[in-house]
């Protein structure tokens, strides 16, 4: 029977009282003369929870106890919070757009993840990442570039933490007017308002090239997006725009997350007093898999 997962949140686990500690998969083999070899089998970190306290409401024990039996203990996973770190900006900021990098998947889909350590130059192994599979549902926002991405061209699958936009729309440019908000000219199209599209191909005036921006109007065959084109070379012919990421533009995301964990120990429960149960050596371990 494969491995099951919990998609249910347990908030009042990983509360303040209990513990956590990172680590990470490595290989250290030592020789003879004693020189150690290191190797890094992945660069995401494991996280390890001891909520190891005193369960001093009957709510809080309940609740250990029911997510411990649903689980059929170490088997199965399950989704919690951790007070220390829930949020892609910094540990617990309010998320924004363009908090942390995603990783690509295949063409138009990505997974949400957060880099540590980037205060400073990665060494040679690279930055640690760790992939975020239990977004928390309606708070994850999405950028290309430096622009925000209204949700209607992108969908998240809250169980796995992929981020899929939808498919691209594409027109063809036949001119762009110098002024304060460009307005392309492209033919008949499905454009709409609040869309953001790139811009490439454009000669003459390629300072446009590269730019991406929303688009702030429409008619049957231009769009005007939000770019100051009005110092800009003449345009003099090609283009084409794209609402999709394009090679070499990078796609961001912010959101809140879960843990996905399993219990990685029995659930050991003193009785020293009615109400007041000391619970000691529980662990939960982050699956990085669920």
């Amino acid at each position: 029977m494969a491995a099951d997962f919990l998609e249910e949140r347990i908030n009042d686990l990983i509360r303040y009282g209990s513990s956590w500690a990172d680590d990470f998969a490595v290989d250290i083999v030592t020789s003879a003369g004693g020189q150690q070899y290191r190797s890094l089998r992945h660069p995401y970190p494991v996280r390890k929870f001891d909520i190891s306290y005193m369960l001093d409401s009957a709510t809080t024990w309940s609740a250990l106890l029911g997510i411990y039996y649903r689980a059929h203990g170490k088997f199965a996973g399950f989704r919690a919070r951790c007070f220390d770190e829930w949020s892609s900006n910094g540990a617990k900021g309010t998320p924004t757009a363009l908090d942390q990098a995603m990783l690509p998947i295949s063409a138009g889909v990505y997974q949400l993840a957060k880099t540590y350590g980037t205060d400073k130059a990665a060494g040679a192994s690279g930055y640690t990442v760790r992939q975020i599979r239990k977004p928390v549902a309606g708070t994850v926002l999405v950028g290309i570039g430096s622009t925000a991405i209204r949700s209607a061209d992108w969908s998240v699958d809250t169980t796995t933490g992929r981020v899929t936009f939808a498919a691209d729309i594409a027109g063809t440019v036949t001119s762009i007017g110098q002024s304060a908000s460009a307005v392309l000219t492209i033919g008949a199209h499905s454009f709409v308002t609040g869309m953001s599209v790139q811009i490439s191909g454009v000669s003459g005036m390629t300072q446009i090239n590269g730019l991406r921006a929303l688009i702030t109007g429409t008619d049957a065959t231009h769009i005007t997006v939000a770019i100051d084109s009005s110092a800009f070379s003449t345009y003099t012919s090609g283009g084409v725009v794209h609402t999709r990421p394009q090679v070499g533009e990078s796609v961001t995301a912010g959101y809140e997350f879960d843990y996905p964990v399993r219990f990685n120990s029995t659930l050991p429960v003193g009785q020293d007093y009615p109400g007041f149960r000391p619970v000691d050596g529980v662990e939960l371990i982050e699956l990085l898999n669920p």
